[in-house]
């Protein structure tokens, strides 16, 4: 029971911690790896199925805690509610009694399960992917906790299109390659603008929903008539970056 009188809350299941870490989303993890991937082989021919794959765990643990982390603080915060989530499976908590802690624990023992994998790359190739994968759960953590989230900032694009989109093929290459190079974020760079229209396209089609919880993002300041404008214009940047990394 969560509290006298109380109707007692759903065991969390396999399927609905499943249902928490977003499949749907993975996409977004699993393209700057396999990015990383490619590039290491092209350019310096390396190749570790092992370190890879460890790269590859990681990186998709640390996406399923940041989904679950995320409404686990927009449940909390009452930002996501019953007449505003439509759907279902993209609101697991709202549809389904499940204890608030637990949901926090789980996205926590995501993040410490996505260390598991990432230390037998650090132990292999040194301390460049251990601060880039320090540096990707302090921003896990404060995307959704604190008194300003970046969740709730103008920052959500910048930030997720830099940390996963860049950050996550440079730390697989060092992984492959025992080398760090900045050349890889340019190599990046459609991918960086690619997860930050993904960010973007999300907070477009929740002004409505943000704005009364107080979000401030990019969308909610610019308003959606200069908001869309924006993103169609970011949208003709791709090809563009695309064909100069081809020249």
């Amino acid at each position: 029971m969560n509290r006298q009188g109380a109707a007692p809350y759903e065991p969390l299941t396999p399927r609905l911690a499943l249902g928490l870490a977003a499949p749907h989303t993975w996409p977004a993890s699993v393209l700057p790896v396999l990015l990383g991937g490619v590039l290491a082989w092209v350019r310096d021919g390396e190749w570790n199925f092992v370190l890879f794959y460890c790269s590859l765990a990681a990186a998709v643990l640390m996406q399923s805690a940041v989904n679950t982390l995320n409404d686990y603080c927009d449940f909390v915060k009452e930002t996501d509610r019953l007449d505003n989530s439509a759907d279902p499976e993209d609101a697991v908590l709202i549809y389904h009694r499940l204890n608030p802690r637990q949901v926090c624990g789980l996205g926590f023992a995501f993040l410490a399960a996505a260390a598991l994998p990432g230390l037998w790359v650090v132990y292999q190739r040194g301390v460049a992917p251990l601060v880039i994968g320090l540096l990707g759960g302090a921003v896990i953590v404060a995307y959704s906790f604190g008194k300003l989230p970046i969740s709730y900032l103008p920052l959500g694009e910048l930030v997720s299109g830099v940390v996963m989109g860049g950050l996550i093929p440079l730390a697989v290459y060092d992984a492959l390659t025992g080398c760090l190079c900045p050349q890889v974020l340019w190599s990046a760079s459609p991918l960086i603008l690619g997860i930050a229209l993904i960010m973007f396209s999300n907070n477009l089609c929740d002004i409505e929903r943000d704005l009364p919880a107080g979000r401030r993002t990019l969308p909610c300041l610019l308003g959606r008539p200069r908001a869309l404008a924006l993103y169609r214009g970011l949208l003709v940047l791709m090809p563009v970056l695309v064909s100069l990394l081809a020249l």
